[in-house]
C-alpha cells in the first residue's frame, strides 16, 4: 500500500503538530520493536485545544506507515471531523473513548495484543511484582473480565469502573492497556507494563519452580520513589524525546 499523507491545515496549532508527532512516534516504536498487532490495537490521544477531539491511527494501515499528517481526528463517538483519506476502526475506538470521555486527565491511550502481554492476561494471577519493570507502574496494574469483542458500549461502564485510578490496566484473555497526561507518559507506562509481562513469562520458562515476587512492602517503597527522568518534565518526556531522536538519525518520516 502507497500511503498519501494528508495536507497540513493551515489551521493546525504548533501544540497539535507536536501531540501527532508524538503519537506518530509512538506507533514507529511500537512496529519497529515487533509490538503492532496486523492492522489492528490503536494509540490515541486528546488533540490540544479541544477537550472532545481525539488523533488515532488510520484504518487499513500498519503502525510503521503512521505519520502525523495522516492521523484521524475524531470525536467522542467516533466520527471523523476533519476531511481526510482514511476510516477508523470504530470498535477499536470503544475501548479508547469510554476511557478518554471518564478521565479526564487521560490526554493518551495505548492499547496492544503483544505475545507478551497476551500471555499473561491468560494467567490466573495476573502480572507478578517480580521485576523492577512492575515497579514503575503507579498503583499497579488494574484489570478487566473478557467480555467479547470490543464491539458494544454497553461494556464501557464496566471498563472505566475496573480501570479506577490507575495508569496500567491488562484486559483479561486481550491484551494491555495504559494511559497517561502525556503522549510520553502513556508510552513510560506501556514500555514498563511490557517490559514487566516479557520478564515474567521468560521467567515462567526458566525452569523454576515458582517466580519469586518482591515483597509488598518493597514494592510500596520502591513505587512511592521518584523516577530520574521525571524531574525533566515527567514520564516519559525524557524516553520518548530519546526515542524521537533516534527515528530522525534513522531517517524514518514519521513528522510527515
Amino acid at each position: 500500500m502507497t500511503v498519501t499523507s494528508i495536507a497540513k491545515p493551515k489551521t493546525r496549532s504548533p501544540e497539535e503538530q507536536q501531540v501527532r508527532e508524538e503519537l506518530a512516534a509512538v506507533y514507529r516504536v511500537f512496529a519497529a520493536r515487533g509490538m503492532d498487532d496486523l492492522i489492528y490495537t490503536h494509540i490515541s490521544a486528546r488533540a490540544p485545544g479541544d477537550e472532545d477531539h481525539f488523533l488515532i491511527n488510520p484504518f487499513g494501515l500498519m503502525y510503521e506507515e503512521v505519520t502525523a499528517s495522516n492521523l484521524v481526528k475524531i470525536d467522542l463517538e467516533g466520527n471523523i471531523v476533519e476531511p481526510g483519506d482514511y476510516p477508523i476502526n470504530y470498535a477499536g475506538f470503544v475501548i479508547h473513548g469510554a476511557i478518554h470521555q471518564a478521565v479526564p486527565n487521560a490526554h493518551c491511550v495505548i492499547h496492544l495484543h503483544t505475545d507478551s502481554g497476551v500471555a499473561v492476561s491468560c494467567q490466573k494471577d495476573g502480572l507478578i511484582d517480580a521485576s523492577q519493570f512492575c515497579m514503575f507502574l503507579p498503583g499497579g496494574v488494574a484489570y478487566h473480565d473478557y467480555e467479547g469483542l470490543a464491539f458494544s458500549a454497553d461494556e464501557q461502564p464496566r471498563l472505566v469502573a475496573d480501570m479506577g485510578d490507575r495508569k496500567a490496566m491488562i484486559l483479561r484473555n486481550h491484551g494491555t492497556l495504559t494511559v497517561g497526561e502525556t503522549v510520553g507518559e502513556a508510552f513510560f507506562h506501556m514500555y514498563n507494563l511490557e517490559r514487566a509481562c516479557r520478564v515474567q513469562v521468560l521467567a515462567q520458562a526458566g525452569g523454576q519452580a515458582e517466580v519469586v515476587a518482591i515483597p509488598p512492602e518493597i514494592v510500596a517503597h520502591t513505587r512511592a520513589q521518584r523516577p530520574e527522568g521525571t524531574r525533566f518534565g515527567g514520564y516519559g518526556t525524557l524516553e520518548l524525546a530519546a526515542w524521537m531522536r533516534k527515528l530522525d538519525r534513522e531517517g524514518v518520516d514519521f513528522r510527515a
